[in-house]
């Protein structure tokens, strides 16, 4: 059996619906928070079907230097249109958009991880420099 790395996929996420977009609203300075936005589907929307769907984004820090990645954070979508009187049919729906603060200490990579009931996971890596 791989590493679950092999099972993920990479692409720009101007051309493909799946990747996660990582945005920092601002510069990120050393102990200060800091605001990223994260989504899926800007260049290209992607369905928020019940039958396709995005179900969650989670967001890593890689410091410069160091072995180990930090997970800060899970961000799940749970709306999808589900009722019971079937498919689509609900009354609410999540898009797979999220503001989150972050605070860091050094240089490193923010990496986000995304998954697609029906494509699987994508990731994407946003490196961050301290201003």
């Amino acid at each position: 059996m791989g590493a679950i790395g092999n099972h993920v996929q990479s692409a720009d996420w101007k051309s493909e619906k799946h990747v996660p977009v990582i945005k920092m609203k601002g510069k990120a300075k050393k102990g200060e928070p800091c605001e990223v936005e994260l989504s899926v589907g800007e260049e290209i929307a992607h369905p928020h079907t019940t039958e396709h769907h995005i179900r969650y984004i989670k967001l890593f820090f890689k410091p410069e230097g160091e072995k180990f990645i930090i997970h800060l954070g899970t961000y799940l979508f749970e709306a999808h249109g589900e009722s019971v009187e079937g498919a689509n049919a609900g009354s609410g729906k999540c898009e797979p958009k999220v503001s989150t603060t972050i605070t860091l200490e050094k240089s490193g990579d923010l990496v986000a991880l995304s998954y697609c009931n029906i494509h699987g996971l994508w990731d994407n890596t946003e490196k961050v420099e301290m201003g």
